[in-house]
């Protein structure tokens, strides 16, 4: 059949063929880069080389990937608008997760920054934030939900101008083999949240244009991320900016760094994290 004779014409095998060919060389500017040495965004200093993952994630749009053990990932905040959900999984072992209760715990510490651990309900850091030009983040609040963006936008679809955290996290999950009940809260980058002496939210907001968080992958790891506005950001319209995301290969948190003996706390999760991959031969 001939789904739109002006531009596509499908009638035969031999035309579909050809209008599906005549299609492969389009790009979009909200799509990975292929190869990802090919990003017109390299991080200085990075060689594009060593590049696995690059791409720019769309407002309002998600993205997942499965990363080895020391893989570095950047993300960017190119306009101030950013805000980057993410959720971390095991790839070996997926029922062991982001717990963001024990994430700010350990540290003793709720606030991300640079030199904090992102660890698993298991005791074992997942990944740690080895650094933070941003300072706004969030591990308190999670991400939207699609009654909360129901009750406030009118939409949630995933497909929609308004989607919720939740909705993308259920797509991006599914290319894993997870479903809802496996996503747990999230954290999340670029727009900060305080807690005042009264228990109250305090919302800040973003650092402004040219934010940038790494993280250092201390186990393969499944990472999904979902680029939507924060459930307590008060303005009326639903603001999100693009969200760069580069990965290129590198080595996790060993003995003897600054990072793996901050805190007695912080020792013993990497000295659980370096127990299992060295049973895994990791």
């Amino acid at each position: 059949m001939t789904t739109d004779q002006a531009a596509h014409s499908t009638d035969t095998v031999g035309n579909a063929r050809a209008d599906a060919r005549a299609q492969g060389g389009q790009t979009s500017d909200h799509m990975p880069y292929l190869p990802a040495s090919s990003s017109p965004h390299v991080p200085a200093g990075v060689d594009p080389a060593e590049l696995t993952w690059a791409e720019t994630v769309a407002p309002g749009g998600y993205t997942h990937r499965v990363l080895a053990r020391g893989t570095h990932v950047r993300l960017d905040d190119p306009t101030g608008d950013a805000n980057a959900h993410v959720l971390l999984f095991n790839a070996l072992e997926p029922w062991e997760r982001l717990n963001t209760a024990d994430t700010v715990k350990i540290p003793w510490q709720a606030y991300l920054g640079a030199g904090h651990p992102l660890l698993s309900g298991d005791g074992r850091t997942l990944a740690t934030i080895v650094e933070d030009t941003s300072g706004h983040h969030d591990a308190l609040f999670g991400t939207t939900t699609d009654a909360a963006n129901l009750a406030r936008y009118g939409d949630a679809r995933p497909e929609g101008p308004t989607p919720s955290g939740r909705a993308l996290f259920v797509k991006a999950a599914a290319k894993h083999g997870l479903g809802p009940r496996d996503l747990p809260p999230s954290v999340s980058f670029f727009q900060g949240v305080r807690v005042g002496v009264d228990g109250a939210a305090e919302w800040l907001g973003s650092a402004g244009a040219g934010g940038s968080v790494t993280l250092v992958a201390e186990l393969p790891l499944v990472v999904l991320i979902a680029n939507v506005a924060h459930p307590l950001d008060p303005r009326d319209e639903y603001r999100v900016g693009e969200l760069r995301v580069h990965a290129w290969r590198g080595d996790p948190t060993l003995p003897g760094t600054a990072l793996f003996d901050a805190s007695p706390e912080s020792r013993r999760a990497y000295l659980n994290t370096l127990d299992y991959a060295e049973a895994r031969g990791l």
